[in-house]
């Protein structure tokens, strides 16, 4: 593979002299290397096909949100976009001899990310960040982005994947695990429709999204509480807002010793966020906001349970059972939002 690596890096290297090629990062869709070359490190990634069907829309959309921000008036943007790097023939993705897809992005130099949030200004700059993000692209029309990946946060479409997944023969072990996580399912299966209802009805409305706004997607200054990019750009396309508040407070605020939801920390990140942003937000956005809170990490153990059942074909594994006991912690963080549901929505009411 080392070879092969090489010669796939060299595709956008141009002039430069590849040194090495080292893993970067921990994501669970795409393979992320990082390249290193004698001039320049960049970043180089394989495209998941299995799940991104169209990986030239991904490139399309990340084209069309840099040169919107780029142009931006009357804002003066403060987060860097990764670029994209061009092949040897001036295309922005490159397949290889067995059609995997290829993308190399500029690597966002004296910067880190974080697994954990460990410090109050961290929290105030991802609320910051992410609204700044969504303040930068609601201008751009929704729709003249592609659906890089159809049906994501669709929950009751997950949903009915899991039912599915449900009536096959079980191919794993009928633990107790197992039946509390497919207990708390049925227990709560009404909530799934709220969002999408509301989108129906007119209530809320599509704009661009990041899609996975996780905390180690946020990419602060080396040394700093400073935010300098937000990265892993495959699934920004148009939805709900809801859906990056959601996963955004999912993945800052849940202390994993006792799957625990921290709502001083959602207080930060979301006072940030509306200081940034908060001029496009209706009341129907407030409405909803203690609902996307919920729901996202119930959508999220929802998918680590079906793949679970389906033989961990989508999200990466280590060990087996894995998906399922990350189902166990979404659904418990789920459960501890839902004890704290009446501070979440009397700060909701503050806030607005």
């Amino acid at each position: 593979m080392s070879a092969q690596l090489d010669a796939i890096a060299g595709q956008f290297a141009g002039s430069q002299t590849v040194t090495a090629i080292s893993p970067l990062g921990n994501g669970l869709i795409n393979d992320t290397y990082r390249v290193n070359t004698d001039q320049q490190a960049f970043v180089l990634q394989r495209i998941n096909t299995a799940i991104f069907r169209q990986p030239e829309w991904i490139i399309d959309n990340l084209l069309q949100i840099q040169r919107h921000i780029a142009n931006t008036a009357g804002i003066q943007p403060q987060l860097q976009i990764p670029a994209l790097l061009p092949t040897q023939d001036q295309r922005y993705c490159f397949r290889d001899a067995d059609q995997q897809v290829w993308r190399a992005l500029q690597l966002i130099s004296a910067s880190e990310s974080h697994e954990q949030i460990s410090h109050i200004q961290q929290a105030e700059q991802i609320g910051f960040a992410l609204g700044h993000f969504h303040r930068l692209c609601s201008s751009i029309d929704a729709s003249q982005l592609h659906d890089t990946l159809p049906g994501f946060h669709i929950t009751p479409q997950y949903y009915r994947q899991y039912l599915t997944a449900s009536l096959l023969p079980l191919t794993v072990e009928q633990t107790q695990t197992l039946q509390s996580c497919q207990a708390f399912i049925e227990q709560h299966r009404q909530q799934i429709d709220i969002l999408e209802n509301a989108r129906q009805q007119g209530l809320l409305h599509d704009r661009i999204i990041h899609g996975d706004p996780k905390l180690n997607n946020f990419l602060f200054r080396e040394n700093s509480h400073r935010i300098i990019s937000l990265i892993d750009l495959d699934t920004v396309k148009p939805g709900l807002i809801h859906y990056d508040l959601g996963d955004c407070l999912r993945s800052c605020c849940h202390i994993e010793a006792g799957n625990r939801f921290d709502l001083d920390r959602c207080e930060t990140i979301l006072r940030h966020y509306l200081a940034e942003a908060g001029d496009f937000m209706t009341a129907a956005d407030y409405d909803h906001l203690y609902a996307a809170i919920w729901l996202i990490p119930f959508e999220l153990g929802l998918r680590f349970l079906t793949d679970y059942l389906q033989g961990d074909c989508y999200f990466k594994t280590h060990f087996p059972g894995q998906n399922l006991q990350r189902a166990e912690a979404q659904f418990a963080l789920c459960a501890d939002i839902g004890r704290q549901q009446t501070d979440l929505q009397n700060l909701i009411t503050r806030l607005r």
